[in-house]
């Protein structure tokens, strides 16, 4: 039952998918913390795998650059795939005095330029915010890791390349935690049509001080995303079994 683009059959998905931007951070995240795993997609490159952690079935697929790219595909996982939690794994810049390099962040709400969530909101602002459950079950996982997070709000970009010189100074008086271009979209997609979603960043530059990570420091900090992503899945399910 392809769509357009995901030629994946029913049933080849994970009820829950880890979505990084990069196609190749996927198979990295599948080849690396995944056990029994199978390639699922292959449409323009955009891989997608599911495996196994620690025994239970999850999906890691791309969701490319950019607000529209990550929208079509959470849309055909939820409505197509059937699948029910999307966790956001990608980087970010800083703008916050208190946040740094290295840092991760948590993505409570996602502000944005983007008028995507206007159109599908009728026209009205709509507070595109992460499941609650699924934002504390990453910040306890990431506290079981002992690695420190700030959670708040991401600011999710049209433009990678913004030519208002002013507009990270006034993000930064908003208390911004992160600034990415898919968050507040994939918000939006899950929010209209009944799913869960969240997003985890790692801060691989900091916009107004010029600081940035090296392709090696990168890799080793987007480990410890990943894990707390990965974790964060088992709590969430552990929390939910309680609660039935």
């Amino acid at each position: 039952m392809a769509t357009p683009h995901i030629d994946a059959e029913r049933g080849d998905f994970a009820d829950t998918v880890l979505m990084p931007g990069d196609p190749l951070r996927a198979r990295y995240i599948a080849e690396t913390f995944l056990d029994e795993v199978r390639q699922v997609n292959t449409v323009r490159s955009m891989a997608g795998y599911t495996g196994r952690y620690r025994g239970r079935p999850i999906s890691v697929m791309g969701h490319g650059m950019g607000i529209p790219s990550v929208s079509i595909y959470a849309k055909e996982l939820i409505t197509e795939y059937d699948v029910g939690t999307l966790i956001r794994v990608g980087s970010c810049g800083a703008v916050r005095d208190d946040v740094a390099v290295r840092d991760v962040v948590i993505g409570l709400g996602a502000c944005t330029d983007s008028g995507v969530n206007r159109t599908r909101f009728g026209g009205m602002d709509f507070a595109a915010t992460a499941d609650f459950a699924l934002t504390r079950a990453l910040a306890d996982a990431a506290q079981g890791l002992g690695v420190a997070t700030k959670v708040g709000n991401l600011y999710s970009a049209d433009l990678f390349y913004d030519p208002r010189p002013e507009t990270a100074a006034l993000l930064r008086r908003y208390g911004i935690v992160g600034v990415e271009m898919e968050a507040a979209g994939l918000y939006g997609v899950a929010a209209e049509f009944g799913a869960r979603a969240a997003t985890v960043c790692t801060v691989s530059d900091h916009i107004l001080r010029g600081d940035s990570l090296s392709s090696a420091e990168r890799q080793s900090t987007f480990d410890e995303m990943m894990e707390i992503a990965l974790e964060s899945v088992l709590r969430d399910d552990a929390a939910r079994e309680d609660e039935a």
